[in-house]
């Protein structure tokens, strides 16, 4: 094992002595799952998209932002690191979620958490700081649920800020003058 890889188990080790008890076993499993599959984040793109007349273009960038964080992490980063996750190191270790079958370097709950609350944060959308707290909560989860290292988070909260990013960058220089809800330049009126 790496040096790396053990003083990562430690601050894991660290959370699993110092922050465990019923209240929070009892609930970082539920927050964990709501970042499973991206379904909160891709619930709420749609409802944005579909509900929120004059939102719709920020609902838009979050499902493209999500898809950006599924091939980046999910289908490459994943797969060319191919890491170990840490519960297969320690084996010691109760789960209280059922083992990723997935490598562990990025985290997707995260990378995906922060591509969604990047989009909300940079649109000014009215409850992106609820989003953020979520998308927090989500990456510590990990943590918290032995089921990932402190890298893979981080290396999903630096991919998900830059899908998220990439996202709104690309919608506004692309598709934004095409799109319904975008403002229109005034006519010119003849003299």
């Amino acid at each position: 094992m790496n040096p790396l890889s053990m003083a990562e188990l430690g601050i894991l080790d660290w959370i699993a002595a110092h922050c465990h008890n019923s209240f929070w076993d009892a609930v970082m499993p539920f927050i964990t799952g709501l970042g499973d599959q991206g379904i909160l984040w891709i619930l709420l793109g749609v409802l944005i998209l579909f509900f929120q007349k004059g939102e719709r273009a920020t609902g838009a960038q979050v499902l493209v932002s999500l898809l950006f964080s599924l091939i980046l992490c999910n289908l490459m980063l994943k797969n060319a690191v191919d890491r170990i996750r840490p519960c297969d190191l320690n084996t010691a270790v109760e789960l209280l979620v059922a083992r990723p079958g997935d490598p562990s370097f990025p985290s997707g709950h995260t990378s995906a958490s922060f591509a969604a609350a990047t989009v909300l944060l940079m649109n000014r959308w009215k409850g992106r700081w609820i989003t953020l707290i979520v998308a927090a909560l989500i990456a510590f989860s990990r943590l918290y649920l032995y089921v990932h290292f402190p890298t893979d988070v981080l290396g999903g909260l630096i991919l998900g800020v830059f899908c998220g990013w990439l996202a709104v960058i690309l919608w506004r220089r692309w598709v934004s003058p095409r799109w319904p809800e975008s403002p229109q330049k005034p006519k010119e009126t003849a003299p």
